[in-house]
């Protein structure tokens, strides 16, 4: 596997025999003429893993705790008495509290109302004050929202506004996050980083099940306010803590903030000032921003965006991405796994949920592992197979074999149920969990990064809604059939990223851009290697070319002659963006 790349050899050192698509058999390896002070630079291989990188993958996805955290809570608090007598109805054939389908499916959706929003707002301050402060700021309103919902007594809409408020902090997060950690990681470990977001938001889920289990049985709101209560030591760790670390490289440099980023790179990395890795990159990020025309105000350059180079494409493919990992049907047991396990004769569902959400958190470090192994795309799509055939086994059982009136008299309905609910739950927290937000980081030159990755979370946010709000009604005509629409929905997402998703494994963002502009084929991306400057420079832009416009070839002649130094995949870029 490869994980580190030869500095001493670069990937855009290489001759390839034509087009902009190779074989591993088309390269060349010859002395650079493009790089020839290479050996001015320290080529020192890069480590593995530093303290630094480790470090900041830990602290700043207590962005993705707080977001598991309060998905996991939710879902306990609907059965518990003190929670029921405040805020739910009272049934007046039983004489019991009951929550009714509106009132619980606004309780527990409008958080993504207001995430969908937070995710949105959160672009234009993060580009503004920068990712490190925006991160600040919004712990600031999550938990303006956690005391709304501590304060509330027997008023449940003030819960529901409460949640609304924290989902706007939870939102912005789950966009500058992974925003953060992929424009700051090496490479070589970009996509386990921006995984341990997702391994923290499944930290949170557990988390949150464990101290419901708790205090579920006390009779008073400290079975509530006591999980709810303990969100403000979750966003203190994070807001200040995040303040003692460096801004993002990418950011530092577009605000012409140079030595900083190459200081913040160097730590990162592990790696002298000089080491030629940090150099090559820096020359990447250099050439790309060059290649960006002036900003004309947020709003216009919002407009603007859509048509970047193959922009519209990758917004379209981020957004779906992110609807299709809700559509996995995941949230579908983190939501409303309580109700749902109490339904199969589970003497105690809280016990099954604790469960659930420790083999979710537990498998999803295998994750950490197989999307640098296996790369992002062959994941995927076996994860889609995995996750198709456990819903379709769940379903089946659930709407055949159980009883659904007396579920005790088929307790082995009910297990089998569990069981292939923890297997879904392993493919989901080793594969579409943590790998969609690590594609979203990568989807994105730098300029349009924060924008384009608002929409996609957004997105996921709006998915996230819809299927918390209306997931009760639906179950409540369907049944247990409902898992056949999210068997159906696995086997068209894994279609989606076969045909869609290009393999970022082992690559800079600046080469996945560039792979995206040159059309590569994704199920031949991982075959892909950037052709070398002179090649560039009398070739211009391969698919320009193609279809005869000349025009442009001869314009990046020029363009190659006055930047012989650079790094083709950035040169690209330089050429590219105009078209």
């Amino acid at each position: 596997m490869r994980f580190v790349p030869d500095v001493r050899k670069p990937s855009w050192v290489a001759w390839p025999s034509s087009g902009a698509r190779h074989s591993e058999s088309d390269k060349a390896l010859r002395p650079s003429e493009d790089f020839h002070d290479a050996a001015l630079y320290d080529n020192s291989p890069l480590p593995r893993l530093t303290f630094a990188s480790f470090i900041m993958g830990v602290l700043v996805s207590m962005g993705g705790f707080i977001f598991g955290y309060d998905i996991g809570q939710i879902s306990g608090f609907l059965a518990m008495p003190d929670f029921l007598r405040r805020f739910g109805q009272l049934h007046p054939d039983t004489g019991l509290y009951y929550f009714s389908n509106v009132r619980s499916g606004l309780i527990v959706a409008l958080l993504s109302i207001g995430t969908m929003i937070g995710a949105i707002v959160a672009a234009p301050l993060a580009d503004r004050i920068g990712r490190k402060m925006s991160v600040s700021v919004w712990c600031v309103i999550f938990t303006v929202g956690v005391i709304i919902q501590i304060a509330a007594e027997n008023k449940w809409y003030q819960i529901m506004m409460g949640r609304w408020v924290a989902g706007l902090g939870v939102g912005a997060l789950s966009l500058l996050v992974p925003m953060y950690q992929a424009e700051t990681a090496p490479r070589h470990i970009r996509g386990a980083l921006i995984s341990t977001y997702q391994l923290f938001i499944t930290l949170g889920i557990f988390l949150a099940s464990c101290i419901n289990f708790g205090t579920e049985k006390r009779l008073n709101s400290g079975a509530w306010r006591i999980p709810i209560g303990l969100g403000f030591l979750w966003a203190i760790i994070l807001g200040v803590g995040i303040l003692f670390f460096p801004e993002s490289p990418r950011y530092a440099y577009r605000k012409g903030r140079i030595d900083e980023a190459k200081r913040t790179m160097t730590k990162i990395y592990g790696v002298s000032d000089n080491n030629l890795s940090v150099h090559i990159e820096l020359e990447e990020i250099r050439v790309k921003l060059e290649a960006e025309s002036t900003s004309n105000g947020y709003w216009r350059e919002f407009y603007d965006m859509f048509g970047g180079p193959r922009m519209a494409y990758r917004i379209a493919l981020g957004m779906i991405l992110q609807m299709f990992q809700q559509l996995t049907g995941a949230n579908y047991f983190f939501y409303y796994g309580t109700v749902i396990f109490k339904s199969t004769g589970i003497n105690n569902p809280y016990v099954t949920q604790m469960i659930l959400n420790g083999i979710n958190f537990g498998t999803t470090f295998y994750g950490l592992y197989i999307i640098e192994h296996y790369g992002r795309r062959k994941s995927l799509i076996v994860g889609s197979a995995w996750m198709f055939i456990c819903f379709l086994i769940f379903a089946s059982v659930g709407h055949f074999a159980l009883d659904r009136e007396t579920p005790e008299n088929t307790p082995k309905a009910g297990r089998a149920m569990i069981v292939f609910a923890s297997f879904f739950i392993f493919g989901f927290a080793t594969t579409w969990g943590p790998m969609i937000w690590t594609i979203a980081g990568e989807l994105y030159p730098s300029r349009y990064r924060a924008k384009a990755m608002s929409l996609s979370t957004a997105s996921n946010w709006f998915w996230n809604f819809l299927l918390g709000f209306f997931t009760p009604f639906i179950v409540g005509d369907i049944d247990f059939r409902y898992g056949y629409v999210f068997a159906a929905c696995n086997v068209v997402g894994g279609l989606i990223v076969y045909f869609f998703v290009i393999e970022g494994q082992g690559r800079t963002l600046e080469e996945i851009d560039t792979m995206y502009i040159e059309h590569v084929l994704p199920w031949e991306s991982n075959k892909w290697v950037v052709p070398p400057i002179a090649q560039m420079a009398r070739g211009g832009r391969h698919v320009s070319l193609e279809a005869g416009v000349d025009a442009v070839g001869d314009a990046e002649k020029t363009s190659a002659e006055s930047i012989p130094d650079t790094p083709p995949v950035a040169l690209h870029e330089h050429h590219s963006a105009r078209l």
